[in-house]
C-alpha cells in the first residue's frame, strides 16, 4: 500500500501566521502529550506511524512548500512537487505517475490519497485500513471515506449512499455526490444518511494511470512533470470521483475537524498565550500568539484573537475570523518569514528609496550541519554579517571558516554557499533589481570533510 499526502493551500485564513510558503499545516502550535509543540503535518505523520501506515508516504505539494516539509519531517521524506498549482486532480496524477514510473509500483497496488492536516483520532486511520481492504477486494473502482456529519454544514461536499443499511458495517455503495449545499439542502442530505466527503480516496494504481494516460502518455516521470500543463486544472472530485463507474464509501464516525480557521484552531490550543505576550486578568476566551520579538500586553478583551508575525498583526473578534481570507489578500506582497530545509529567515526591512534603490535585509539562521546551496545571483549583490555561531563559507571555489563579527561581500555573478558548523545566524543585506527569491541558480558542490 502507498500513501499520498496532499499538501497545498495559500494559508490566508490563518493570516498573519501562515502564508503561501507556510500554510496552516506547518504551524507548530499543537501540543503533544510530552508538552512539546508540533504542526498538523507532524501530528498526522506521527499518527500514521502509530497506526503502522507510515512505511510508504509520498507528499504531493508545490515547490514553495518543499523546504518546510523537509525541515519538519527530515531529509528522507519523499516529496513530489508540481511545477505550478493546478488543483487536486493534476497534483494526484503527478504523484501517482511518480509511484508508477519512478518507483515501479505495480498496477494492482492500492494507493490512498489523504490531506496532510486533518485533526482527528486513531479511528480515522483504522478507517483508512478498511478502505485499503475494500479496494483490494475490488468492491469498486474508487473507495472514499465518509465522515459522519455532526451538523448541516455548508463548508463540505456530501456523499449520498445508495442505502443506509446499518447491517453492512465496512462500506456502502455511493449513489451521488452533492457539492457544498446550503443549510436547508444539507439538512435534507443528513436525513438521507449522507456523509461529509473527507477528501480521502483509495484506488489501484492501474486505475489512476489509465486516467493519466488520457492526457499524458509517457514512460518518463521527468517528461510527465514537464508536460504538467497538459493536465486539466480541475479537482479530483470532479474529474475522477464523480465520473467513476463504481464508488464505495467507508464510514468514519469519530472526531474530525478542519483547523483551517482561527476559531477552530484556538479551540484546540491548550494555552491561551504563545510567544512573547502577557494577558491581564480581565480577558475571556481570548488567545494571543506572538512570533515577534516585541512584547504584547492585552487586557479587557472577550472572544478575540491577537496574532503577530513578521507578515502582520491581527486583532479580530472570533465571530469575524471567517472573513479574513478575502480581507488580507493584498496586504503583503511576499512572505516575511519562511522555514527552509536548512533553517529559517525573517525579513527585517524591505525598502525602495526615492532614487529607485532597493534594499532587502534578512536575519538568517542555519541549523547545525545544514547548508545553503552553492549558487549565484544575476541581479543582486549580498553582504553577510555573522552575528552568532561558526560556519564554512564557500566563495568562487574556495572555502574558509567564518565566525561572529565577520562580514563578507558577495557581488553579482559570484559563486557562494554557507554551511553551519554550529547553529549560525547572519544578517543579509541584498541590493539590486529585482530583489526576488527566484533570482538564484544552483550548482553541485562538495563540502570538505
Amino acid at each position: 500500500m502507498q500513501l499520498i499526502l496532499l499538501s497545498g493551500g495559500s494559508g490566508k485564513r490563518l493570516w498573519p501566521l501562515s502564508n503561501d510558503a507556510r500554510s496552516k499545516q506547518f504551524l507548530p502550535f499543537l501540543e503533544r502529550e510530552d508538552g512539546e509543540r508540533e504542526s498538523m503535518l507532524q501530528r498526522v505523520v506521527r499518527q500514521l506511524d502509530a497506526a503502522g501506515l507510515a512505511d510508504n508516504i509520498t507528499i504531493a505539494t508545490n515547490i514553495a512548500q518543499k523546504d518546510i516539509i523537509v525541515n519538519q519531517l527530515g531529509e528522507n521524506v519523499r516529496v513530489v512537487t508540481e511545477p505550478e498549482r493546478r488543483d487536486t486532480f493534476p497534483a494526484i496524477a503527478l504523484a501517482v505517475s511518480y509511484l508508477s514510473i519512478e518507483k515501479k509500483c505495480g498496477d494492482d497496488e492500492v494507493v490512498v490519497i489523504m490531506p496532510c492536516d486533518p485533526y482527528t483520532e486513531s479511528g480515522y486511520f483504522e478507517a483508512v485500513k478498511d478502505m485499503v481492504s475494500v479496494a483490494q477486494r475490488n468492491v469498486a473502482e474508487l473507495v472514499l471515506m465518509g465522515i459522519t456529519p455532526t451538523y448541516p454544514s455548508e463548508k463540505f461536499g456530501y456523499v449520498v449512499p445508495e442505502s443506509h443499511d446499518t447491517s453492512r458495517k465496512d462500506y456502502y455503495r455511493v449513489e451521488r455526490f452533492t457539492e457544498k449545499p446550503d443549510v436547508r439542502k444539507a439538512e435534507e442530505l443528513l436525513a438521507e444518511g449522507a456523509f461529509w466527503n473527507g477528501g480521502v480516496f483509495a484506488f489501484r494504481i492501474g486505475y489512476m494511470m489509465d486516467i493519466v494516460r488520457r492526457y499524458v502518455r509517457s514512460d518518463s516521470f521527468e517528461d510527465t512533470r514537464a508536460r504538467y500543463q497538459e493536465f486539466p486544472k480541475i479537482s479530483f472530485d470532479y474529474e475522477v470521483a464523480e465520473k467513476a463507474a463504481s464508488v464505495a464509501v467507508v464510514p468514519f464516525a469519530g472526531s474530525w475537524k478542519d483547523l483551517g480557521t482561527w476559531n477552530a484552531l484556538t479551540d484546540e490550543l491548550k494555552c491561551n498565550v504563545i510567544g512573547n505576550a502577557v494577558m491581564g486578568g480581565h480577558c475571556r476566551n481570548t488567545h494571543i500568539i506572538n512570533e515577534l520579538q516585541y512584547p504584547i500586553f492585552a487586557d479587557g478583551l472577550e472572544d478575540v484573537v491577537v496574532a503577530a508575525s513578521p507578515d502582520g498583526i491581527l486583532v479580530c473578534g472570533k465571530e469575524h475570523t471567517e472573513h479574513i481570507k478575502k480581507s488580507v489578500e493584498n496586504l503583503t506582497h511576499r512572505p516575511m518569514y519562511e522555514v527552509r530545509r536548512w533553517g529559517t529567515y525573517r525579513v527585517l526591512d524591505d525598502t525602495v528609496y526615492p532614487d529607485g534603490h532597493h534594499a532587502l535585509t534578512k536575519s538568517i539562521t542555519l541549523e547545525r550541519g545544514r547548508n545553503i546551496s552553492y549558487q549565484i545571483h544575476h541581479h543582486r549583490s549580498e553582504t553577510w554579517t555573522f552575528v552568532q555561531g561558526e560556519g564554512l563559507f564557500a566563495f568562487d571555489g574556495k572555502v574558509r571558516r567564518v565566525t561572529a563579527g565577520e562580514t563578507v561581500v558577495i557581488p553579482v555573478e559570484h559563486y557562494h554557499a554557507i554551511k553551519a558548523v554550529t547553529e549560525l545566524t547572519f544578517i543579509e543585506v541584498q541590493t539590486g533589481h529585482p530583489l526576488i527569491e527566484e533570482d538564484i541558480e544552483r550548482f553541485e558542490w562538495q563540502w570538505p570533510e
